[in-house]
């Protein structure tokens, strides 16, 4: 991974759902030639994970929408941004859908 390598962070409630939706992103940015890290996390490890990762955008699975203005508080002097997955593409489980509004969030 590169410098320019962005990074995008799932969260949902327990992690179980989204790691589904993960692999089905980082196989459809494998077949773009997009450099882009995509992990899931528990909401409950969000705090951990912001420490540890330099994270470019969080998308959020809709059973934890609640969650977003907390978590956009958490990150309002950084650059990161949040938004809550379309729940069309999160039901689909469409990994292209949800790799394109992550990296939309970045551009």
């Amino acid at each position: 991974m590169s410098e320019e390598t962005k990074t995008i962070m799932l969260c949902c409630a327990a992690g179980m759902s989204t790691s589904m939706l993960v692999k089905r992103m980082q196989d459809t940015a494998s077949e773009k030639n997009i450099d882009v890290k995509i992990f899931a996390c528990p909401a409950a490890e969000v705090d951990e994970k912001l420490k540890q990762e330099k994270v470019d955008s969080i998308l959020l699975g809709p059973q934890v929408r609640y969650l977003l203005d907390n978590i956009k508080k958490k990150v309002a002097d950084t650059s990161i941004k949040v938004d809550v997955i379309d729940m069309q593409a999160y039901g689909m489980m469409n990994g292209a859908k949800v790799l394109e509004q992550g990296l939309k969030l970045i551009d």
